[in-house]
């Protein structure tokens, strides 16, 4: 039997609405649109694509390629153009690219189109290209707000472009989304930090968080073998990710992805020379988020702590473990206990956590 509610409750996070995740069939334009590259950028490298533009028909065999992993309760589903500057292509070139997935939409395949560009081609002029094609969403690539750290990275543009940007997508109705980066050189904690806080001013339906990593080809692998630039470390990045997490859903804003997308090279090495990678970046990050509430609710304890249980939504459970079950080795070694369960419970609301101390009982909220 289930202990009752206790009458007091540890600190919770907020609650932030759902946000619909849907489908993203990508579709890869390496470079694309881009007036320079950036010092941490090999967009050829991480799309595992040729730096041009795909041709129609590879187009189509892309989406078609994704639709095979459909299922019949299938999400919201959206074609994506990433890994370039969408909206500084050819105003030719976009509108037949937007023509391709636009029959995928019409034929009642997809739901709608979005694409990732840069904030200083969002502008009213290249916004009028996309009437009377179904985009539904625009994910600006802003990476940092401070204009010094922006000029190191070679971005070519200013935190002033993204706020018009941010501004002028949210007017003319679509969902807008902003990407942001942790570790870029000339950038500390608090800086990126400050970026968080000033998206987060821009009322984002969502962001993207990624790490700043050092791609074999960009100019950032110049720097780094030079001495001239030092990357966070895994731990570091994952502590200042939390931290964004968190800031964020104070906010009530969605964080729809932390950690860049593993491809084959990355998880080889063959890419990746250094900095914060890991395929399942989130996931740690999420698994440190669970491990600090819990020692919330022990520290709180005042109880022997002989033995606990943590319950948790079964689909958390590996979140709660952590990676190689490092979670329940650290806790036991903080706290000096000896032995620790993690049940799931079906009926335990999504990002809770229950903890029984032999007949105590806490909970903590994680929305």
């Amino acid at each position: 039997m289930r202990p009752e509610k206790p009458s007091i409750s540890s600190p919770s996070m907020p609650p932030v609405e759902d946000h619909v995740k849907p489908f993203i069939i990508p579709v890869f334009i390496p470079h694309a649109g881009c007036p320079h590259q950036c010092v941490f950028c090999n967009q050829k490298a991480i799309t595992q694509s040729e730096v041009h533009a795909p041709s129609t028909a590879q187009i189509e065999a892309s989406i078609r390629s994704y639709l095979k992993y459909l299922t019949p309760n299938r999400k919201p589903m959206q074609i994506a153009f990433y890994g370039g500057n969408f909206l500084g292509i050819d105003h030719r070139e976009i509108i037949r690219l937007l023509n391709v997935a636009t029959q995928f939409v019409q034929d009642g395949i997809v739901d709608g189109i979005r694409f990732s560009t840069r904030p200083d081609t969002i502008t009213k002029d290249r916004l009028a290209i996309l009437h009377g094609f179904p985009v539904s969403t625009i994910e600006i690539g802003a990476q940092s707000m401070n204009d010094a750290v922006l000029a190191i990275c070679r971005r070519g543009h200013t935190a002033g472009h993204t706020v018009c940007a941010a501004q002028l997508a949210k007017a003319a109705g679509y969902e807008v989304g902003i990407q942001m980066m942790v570790g870029l050189p000339g950038d500390d904690d608090a800086g990126t930090i400050s970026t968080g806080q000033r998206i987060a001013a821009l009322s984002p339906d969502f962001v993207r968080i990624y790490p700043a990593v050092v791609l074999e080809h960009s100019p950032l692998a110049n720097w780094y073998r030079m001495g001239q630039y030092t990357p966070l470390s895994l731990s570091a990045g994952v502590s200042l990710v939390k931290i964004l997490y968190l800031m964020f859903q104070e906010s009530n804003i969605a964080v729809i992805r932390m950690g860049l997308q593993a491809t084959t090279d990355t998880q080889k090495g063959s890419i990746f020379l250094a900095g914060p990678f890991h395929p399942a970046f989130g996931h740690l990050v999420m698994a440190e988020i669970y491990r600090d509430r819990v020692i919330e609710l022990l520290k709180a304890s005042s109880s022997a702590l002989e033995a606990v249980t943590l319950c948790v939504n079964p689909k958390r459970i590996s979140t709660m473990r952590g990676l190689k079950n490092e979670n329940i080795d650290y806790l036991k070694n903080r706290f000096h206990i000896r032995r620790i369960d993690v049940k799931g419970d079906p009926l335990m609301p999504d990002h809770h956590i229950s903890l029984v101390i032999e007949h105590k009982f806490r909970e903590n909220i994680l929305r």
